[in-house]
Order: C-alpha cells, then structure tokens, then sequence
C-alpha cells in the first residue's frame, strides 16, 4: 500500500442496520405481482443478510387456492428468474420453511377469523411474541374490507405491552382529495395513525434518501440552496414502454394520478423543504407538509396556463415500436387520459420565491429517467460573455447557438449557467456541469461534468423494499407518509383535476369534441410543454 494512503474498510452491516425483531407479517394479495416481484425477495434478501431474526414468518392470504408448497414453489420461481436477487440454496432452505399459505376472501368474516387461527398457531409454533405486520399488496377496492375484517376479527390492537401491530397500505391512497380524505377516516378508525404506514417505493430509493444527505450534510451546497442563487428547478419521471396493454386500467388513472402525486410531489417536498430539527419520522414530515403547504394553489381556469396534458401516438421508444395510446386495448377512441403531463409550480415562501419548479413525467419517451436539475444562476458579471470565447459541443454553430430536436436556441448566457443534477435512477449519481478553459492560447470555454456515481463507488443500491420493510419492522416511519401529507398532495393535485375538468366541459359547451395533443412516442413531449418553459426563457435540462 502507497505510505500515507489509508483505506477504511467499510463497516459490518449489523453495524449500519438494527436486527429486527420476530414478527408475523400478513400479505394480502400474497399470490400477485408484487409480493412474487417485490415483497418476497425483499424479506429474502434481508433474511439473507441476517437483518430479520429466524423466526421472521410470512403468512400469505390471498383468493388463489394455494397450499403452502405450492406458495413456496411460487416464491422461489419467483426468486429464480428475479436478477436482483442471489439465490442460494442454503440461505433458501433456511428462508422456506417459514413461508405459510391461506386462501380466503377479503369481505368474508369467516375467512378472517380461520386467519385469526393460523396466525395464533404460527405465533405459538415459532415464538414470535405476538409483533403482526400486515400488507395490503392488494387492489385498492379492498383496502376498506381488508380494514373491517382485521377489526372485526380482533386482530388490531397488540397482544402486549411489549407487542405491536403495524399495517402497510400501497398506493394509490385515494384517486382524489375526497377519496383519500374517506380512506384515511376508514382507516383510522381500526388502527391509529402510529400504526399506519402508507408506502411510495420511491422514498426507500438510495438516491432519493441521498437528497437529504447531500443538502443537509455538505455545508457547500445549502448556503446557495434558495432563490438567490437557482434560477430553476426541474424534475422528470420518465418511462420509455407505453402502457403495455393495460389500458383498461391506465385509463382509471392517467399521469398525473400515477405519478404527479406520488412520486414527483415527493421528490418536490426533498428537494426544497427546510431543514428538519432532526433526521426522525415527526420532524422530516412536518418539514415536508409546510412545503406541500406552500405549493400555490391553482383556480380551475388558471390550470391550462400552468399544466400541459398530452397523449402518447405511434412512433418508437427505446428502440421498440409503440402503438399510438388510443389504439391500445382497453382505451376509448374519445379518451381524455393524460399520459404525460408538464406542470410549472411555485412554492411561495421566503426561500423559493419566484423560482419556478418545473415538474412532467410521461410514458413512451426517449428513455426511462428519474432526475432531479437545479439550475443555478449565472454570475453576475460575465467575464467571458462572447461568442468567440465558447468552444462549442457538436450540434452548435459558430454564433454560439444549438439547435436542439425540439428547435430550441442556446447561447453564451445559457453555457455559462451551473447544473446540478442528482439522477436518482438508472445511472443513479451526481453532475455538476461548470465551464472550463480548454487548453490553448484563446480562451475556449467548454461545459464539463464533475460527477459521482452510486455504482462505482458503492456497488447496485439495494431494491428500496429491503429499506422499506426493515423500517416497517423497525417502527421507523420517516420515509412513510402521513395523512395530512397524503391529503395536502391530493388537494394540489385535485386543484388540476378540477381545471381539466372544466377545461372538458366548456370545450362540450362550445359542441366542440375535446382533443388532448398528442406527441410521437420516442419524443421527450408535446410542443406545448416546451412553450411552458421558453415563454419564460427556459429550456427541459433532461433532452
């Protein structure tokens, strides 16, 4: 070894991580995509690291007439074919064993009470103690009988003083304010709030936990992290397939639904909340719901100047062909389902006032990208402000202009902005563009990247579900929603859905038939959505 050079070794994950400990975890929907995709192998792999105690155990209920060889066949196909797990034999000798299998109803009170049955066994059989998780990997119609059914069947408070009773709902949490506002008192009346644990993947992603680190831990960044210092902000959620046949209930949802309020206000509320007091469950979602709470709200006439809806046609993404959105099985010829949408917000509060937030996710486009890019604001003084001092990339000319796909024109001004931009999936990592002089005797400026990247100095993050789950087990709420941060998500999103509607209903009015644009697939979007940022001098930093 080099003198002078010391290598830290990285510290056991039994010192990073708290063992769990034993529980009975219930999933509901135990025989469907997720649990086989998601849930399964992430209590494996824990298992595997030794983060859940031996008498960890699944119990899975679900419609499917199953016995428990047959789910435990299920699972370890499931694991076999899953390329983020590694399956070995030992680990899943150990692992089986300890996966059960009930079918029932999920209204049906009998079933509940056989399900009260086995879970008493198994707590008796492997010594758990009386700790009961319950998942709802089910369809959200029956998150309300699943609710009732745990009630009646007494299955809700802890056994003991010492014992705890925890549940775990998926999203969608409600289509809209007043769903979520009517599925938050059904809930709460069985359980209360400190046993509820509504769940969006995309907080358990290493990178998007990493916002907080990187704002929060490095003195260099916070200081400029307001409107003195960032022009704008841009998020994109990017899918490059297209609904893949499952229009008929792509159609009960649409973009802003699936994503806007989920993944993208989540990704709003890290990247702009104020520092929490502590890094605890109380104290990060109180930081997260006074931002939601300065989101400003929209009139239903206001939302066509602020939000960009579009539908997806025919063209090619990621190299796959892709049928136009309303030639997709299950959707109507007439449909008004967004599958992109472009929003520009503002938060008004006393750091990001008047930086505009701008916001879009969609499907078939060029390619899949989850990215987070603040725009910094140029120097005040630009020493090498002309277009003789600029090396240009390919694609520019010499005036110092570059013509993007969608036409749009850059010049020295924009050169001479600083990016950052956290991507939080795939290529998960960190860029900051500067400019630098390329060697010579002119000055040539030329934009180059400092950038860190997760893989390369980590190794793959772990699937977010391992994280999730252990923190379930952990009684760790941070990364879980609350109810008011549902709710205030829901209302801003709510504001939209009111504005299209009436949006729709002057265009019947008028007996004209509405028509959303429409953008090839394979493209990053209507033109729309790039006139919402150059009437203002912007451009989409993600092309």
């Amino acid at each position: 070894m080099s003198e002078g050079i010391i290598l830290e070794e990285a510290p056991d994950i039994h010192q990073q991580f708290q063992v769990s400990s034993p529980a009975l975890m219930v999933i509901f929907g135990a025989s469907g995509d997720l649990a086989n995709r998601k849930l399964l192998p992430a209590t494996y792999r824990l298992s595997q690291q030794r983060l859940l105690p031996p008498n960890f155990v699944i119990l899975g209920y679900a419609r499917s007439p199953l016995s428990d060889d047959e789910f435990r066949q299920r699972a370890r196909t499931s694991m076999l074919t899953n390329p983020e797990v590694e399956f070995q034999s030992a680990d899943w000798d150990l692992f089986a064993p300890r996966l059960y299998y009930l079918a029932g109803e999920y209204d049906d009170a009998e079933g509940f009470q056989r399900l009260r049955d086995r879970m008493t066994m198994l707590e008796e059989q492997w010594n758990i103690g009386g700790n009961r998780l319950f998942y709802l990997s089910t369809p959200p119609s029956v998150y309300e009988p699943v609710i009732t059914c745990l009630g009646a069947a007494g299955l809700v408070e802890p056994a003991s003083r010492q014992s705890w009773t925890r549940v775990v709902i998926e999203k969608p949490f409600g289509s809209d304010l007043q769903s979520a506002h009517k599925l938050n008192d059904h809930v709460l009346s069985v359980f209360n709030e400190e046993q509820v644990y509504r769940i969006d993947h995309y907080l358990g992603k290493e990178t998007v936990q990493n916002v907080l680190v990187f704002r929060f831990a490095n003195g260099i960044f916070e200081p400029i992290w307001n409107r003195n210092y960032v022009d704008n902000v841009q998020i994109t959620v990017a899918e490059s397939i297209g609904v893949e046949g499952r229009g008929g209930y792509y159609e009960k949802s649409g973009a802003l639904r699936d994503m806007m309020q989920n993944h993208l206000l989540q990704l709003v509320s890290l990247t702009a909340m104020e520092p929490p007091i502590a890094i605890d469950a109380k104290a990060v979602r109180d930081q997260k719901v006074n931002l939601l709470q300065a989101i400003r709200p929209m009139q239903p006439e206001e939302v066509p100047d602020y939000v960009v809806r579009a539908q997806y046609g025919a063209g090619t993404a990621a190299t796959r062909p892709v049928p136009a959105y309303l030639d997709e099985n299950g959707v109507a010829c007439d449909s008004t389902t967004e599958t992109y949408v472009a929003w520009r917000l503002e938060i008004d509060n006393w750091r990001w006032q008047g930086v505009p937030f701008y916001l879009r996710t969609g499907k078939a486009l060029p390619r899949k990208a989850s990215e987070i890019s603040v725009t910094f604001r140029r120097a005040p003084h630009l020493l090498f402000d002309s277009t003789e001092g600029f090396d240009y990339p390919s694609g520019q000319d010499e005036t110092g202009v570059r013509a993007t796909n969608q036409g749009l024109r850059l010049n020295g001004d924009s050169l001479s902005r600083n990016v950052l931009t956290m991507r939080i999936q795939p290529d998960e990592g960190i860029t900051l563009k500067t400019l630098a002089k390329r060697p010579g005797p002119s000055v040539n400026l030329t934009p180059v990247n400092l950038e860190f990247t997760y893989g390369h100095s980590f190794g793959e993050p772990p699937d977010a579900y391992q994280r999730l789950l252990l923190d379930v087990v952990l009684g760790d709420s941070t990364l879980f929603t609350r109810r008011d941060e549902v709710e205030l998500a829901w209302q801003r999103i709510t504001q939209v859905l009111d504005g299209w509607r009436m949006q729709e209903e002057l265009s019947r009015n008028g007996r004209n038939p509405f028509r959303l644009p429409h953008y090839p697939a394979g493209t990053w979007g209507p033109k729309e959505a790039d006139t919402l940022l150059e009437k203002e001098g912007q451009h989409w930093v993600t092309e």
